[in-house]
């Protein structure tokens, strides 16, 4: 047994045994997801090529949905890191640079891992509802493109939309603290509402040609998709009057 942060956390032999094959499990579940999507997913296949019983798999996960939510919030994991990395790496260099770096680098991992991509931003599977953390994964994904829209000079256009996140941030504890982790506000001011406003529509944007790129519907068109990516970041980074 191993203390930590006033709680036991077991790490014996069956521990260890457990989230061995937790993770068999979802390697197993995610060749299944890559073959057909989500419908593809059989608990009684999982369990069979594993060589464990029905009622023994449910040991590990409580049922499908269960299976579910844990590849999903590992693919947001998967996906914040991909962002946080280029984060990083761009740091140094001007806002649009890193809006571009981090736009890319979410696209490299979408185009690499298109079955992992759908599983969080495909259409919604119908009676299946998230778990809670789901929104704090999402929420690190998209944290890195607050900082770069910390200090910004908004376009008339989408004043409207910072107005809203602004009354957002301001009434919404959770909102503020989260921007917090992100934002410093320069001098006092509040750049909640600006962040919040870039970043939502970097990752409207970001996605709505990922998305089309993954499911293949720009075969046959005479662009590349990542131009048209930057084209986007590039045009938003115009809006908010990023260097």
């Amino acid at each position: 047994m191993e203390e930590t942060a006033g709680a036991t956390r077991t790490t014996g032999p069956r521990a260890r045994y457990r989230e061995q094959t937790r993770g068999e499990i979802k390697e197993v579940s995610l060749r299944q997801l890559a073959a057909g999507g989500i419908p593809a997913i059989a608990l009684t296949r999982i369990a069979k090529e594993l060589g464990l019983s029905g009622p023994a798999l449910y040991r590990y996960f409580a049922g499908r949905d269960d299976l579910l939510g844990s590849l999903i919030g590992d693919a947001y994991e998967a996906l914040a890191a991909a962002v946080a990395t280029a984060a990083e790496e761009s740091a140094k260099y001007t806002p649009r640079h890193r809006l571009l770096s981090l736009a890319g680098a979410a696209r490299a991992w979408a185009v690499r891992q298109p079955h992992r991509y759908l599983l969080i931003a495909g259409s919604p599977l119908p009676g299946y509802t998230a778990p809670s953390d789901t929104l704090l994964q999402a929420r690190a994904a998209l944290g890195p493109f607050l900082r770069v829209f910390e200090s910004t000079r908004p376009g008339p256009a989408v004043l409207p939309l910072v107005e809203q996140m602004t009354v957002w941030a301001r009434e919404d504890r959770t909102v503020a603290d989260w921007v917090a982790e992100y934002v410093t506000a320069p001098d006092g001011e509040d750049r909640a509402g600006p962040a919040l406003a870039g970043s939502v529509m970097a990752w409207t944007r970001m996605h709505g040609v990922v998305s089309l790129d993954v499911a293949g519907q720009f075969s046959g068109m005479g662009h590349k998709p990542g131009t048209l990516l930057e084209v986007e970041m590039n045009t938003l980074a115009d809006t908010f009057g990023l260097d």
